[in-house]
């Protein structure tokens, strides 16, 4: 993965990890990133979202931000824009490197915002109660300062269906991370049938509707044609399912996993175990007494991987990725198209 971003980001011409540093470095983040300093011995999350922007290499915090470069200069110019072609560095506009530049921004606010703790089931390993207080209004505040910045810049692009897009990308967000934490307070038992429809709904609001949008929107600053907006479209949302599958099927695939590594029961493995299982089943398997001890993870990780949930979310994961590629043939060859590709099979091989 970190070789295919970092091959992807000598074709646009572009680290992206500046996309971030450019907003840190600047005098009121600098004040913000201060003040979280006073959180250091606690457990509150919004630390290890700090340090995430600074060391993340594996997941790549800015993958965002990098797509939205690539499938710019994957389009190229459209006939209608060919005047503004000195406008272009490395064969993107400077619109559309501001866009991937609001794409990341916002992305960063939302991972801010998902790390205010309930302060009622705080322990008091965690840290003193007025510090976690503290952290949650950080993580408050810090999060909307990026969201204005963000919104600020949006307005700058001066493009009406580029802010339409990108609104309504933001409350897609925050639609999911409210179904999401709906049952935030019963994280280890499902009380609610989600089968997979229903998953993909949720993970298209919270995870791939702000790439996709983005996408369609690079495209629309360039002026390229419906038909070309909704490719751009249909690359960012199942390129980003693929992802977000990949992700889930990591404590089932990896060799050295843990033995009692943590996975959400709403990941898809789970849920697609549970719909080959049956309901009733699953729900007895998990709300057993001796599941509720510290090798309830280890034995459903085992019986997911005995049965079908595990088999069928690659084929998911590879079925989202093989319409992403479908997406791109609509693109003319080149090596950003290439680097698009390569994302999509970094996220669809698994061992």
């Amino acid at each position: 993965w970190s070789q295919v971003v970092s091959e992807a980001e000598k074709i646009v011409g572009y680290p992206t990890s500046f996309m971030s540093l450019r907003c840190l470095l600047s005098d009121e983040l600098s004040n913000i990133a201060m003040q979280v300093r006073k959180l250091v011995g606690t457990k509150h999350p919004l630390l290890d979202t700090a340090r995430g922007f600074v060391y993340d290499s594996r997941n790549n915090l800015q993958m965002r931000g990098l797509v939205v470069l690539l499938i710019s200069k994957a389009a190229g110019p459209s006939m209608a824009e060919l005047s503004f072609q000195h406008d272009m560095v490395s064969g993107i506009y400077s619109s559309q490197r501001s866009l991937a530049e609001i794409t990341e921004l916002i992305h960063t606010a939302f991972l801010v915002h998902r790390g205010i703790v309930n302060i009622g089931e705080l322990k008091s390993c965690d840290g003193p109660l007025k510090d976690m207080q503290f952290g949650n209004k950080m993580a408050v505040l810090s999060g909307d300062f990026l969201l204005a910045n963000a919104c600020t810049s949006l307005a700058q692009l001066q493009n009406t269906k580029v802010v339409e897009l990108i609104s309504s990308a933001i409350g897609d967000l925050v639609q999911g991370i409210y179904y999401e934490n709906s049952k935030s307070s019963e994280e280890n038992c499902l009380t609610d049938d989600i089968g997979i429809s229903r998953w993909k709904e949720q993970v298209f609001l919270s995870h791939s509707a702000l790439l996709a949008k983005s996408c369609q929107a690079a495209m629309e600053l360039a002026k390229h044609s419906a038909e070309i907006q909704d490719m751009a479209f249909q690359y960012g949302k199942h390129m980003s399912m693929s992802h977000k599958l990949h992700s889930d099927l990591q404590p089932f695939v990896r060799e050295n996993s843990s033995d009692t590594i943590a996975f959400s029961l709403n990941s898809a493995p789970a849920i697609l175990h549970q719909e080959f299982h049956g309901r009733e089943a699953w729900l007895k398997q998990i709300s057993e007494p001796p599941h509720r001890c510290a090798c309830v993870f280890q034995q459903l990780r085992e019986a997911i991987k005995a049965g079908k949930g595990v088999t069928s979310a690659i084929d998911l994961c590879r079925c989202h990725g093989n319409r992403a590629l479908a997406a791109l043939e609509r693109f003319p060859p080149s090596e950003a198209r290439d680097a698009l590709a390569n994302i999509v099979y970094a996220v669809t091989r698994f061992p």
